[in-house]
């Protein structure tokens, strides 16, 4: 180990007499070099540079070139669930109208109203998608005037119970007792589907 250090020093020392020996012999001859001469460099566009790959515009991402699968239109889905019929107990307590409900469609849900499109009717009909409004009261024994008021009262749910069983792709029906009441009913809406059950109070 203490040779090679020892041989290792030598070597280093026999370098600087060597060179210490071409400087002494260079300081009595100098060398005269000319100045080197420098000229413009014309000036040139500099040529465009690639950008590195983290600095290049990402493309656009583009749609699928085929239909997305499944159901777009949310709005779709949700009609289809609000038009989906829920049965639920009669809202009256008159027996008598409740019976003609159950019996003279006949109801697909005996006992129970139905519930279609945020409205409720009497009876969904067995076998059809008929939708039924019933209606038991004597409208003929009431006096003209009254008369005047329930129709006009009745147009306005009717509207409302047919515009919805429409928009499910329902018929809507109305059911009532006599002749007189189907008549006048038809006085103010030619187009209402009209049946007399001659359902009795």
């Amino acid at each position: 180990m203490g040779a090679v250090i020892v041989a290792g020093v030598v070597v280093v020392g026999f370098a600087i007499k060597e060179a210490l020996d071409a400087h002494a012999l260079d300081m009595g001859h100098p060398e005269v070099r000319p100045a080197p001469e420098t000229r413009p460099v014309p000036e040139t566009a500099p040529a465009p540079q690639k950008p590195s790959p983290e600095k290049r515009p990402k493309p656009e991402p583009k749609g699928p070139d085929f239909p997305p699968v499944g159901p777009t239109d949310i709005s779709e889905r949700e009609r289809r669930r609000r038009c989906e019929p829920i049965p639920e107990p009669h809202a009256g307590e008159d027996d008598a109208h409740n019976r003609c409900a159950d019996q003279f469609p006949p109801n697909r849900y005996p006992g129970m109203d139905v519930f279609v499109g945020g409205v409720s009717f009497d009876a969904l009909q067995v076998g059809v998608r008929v939708l039924w409004e019933i209606k038991t009261h004597r409208f003929d024994a009431y006096p003209d005037f009254i008369q005047d008021k329930e129709i006009k009262k009745e147009m306005k749910q009717l509207r409302k119970q047919r515009d919805a069983a429409r928009d499910c792709g329902y018929d809507f029906v109305v059911g009532v007792s006599t002749e007189e009441h189907k008549a006048a009913l038809l006085r103010e809406d030619q187009f209402l589907k009209i049946v007399v059950t001659g359902c009795k109070r």
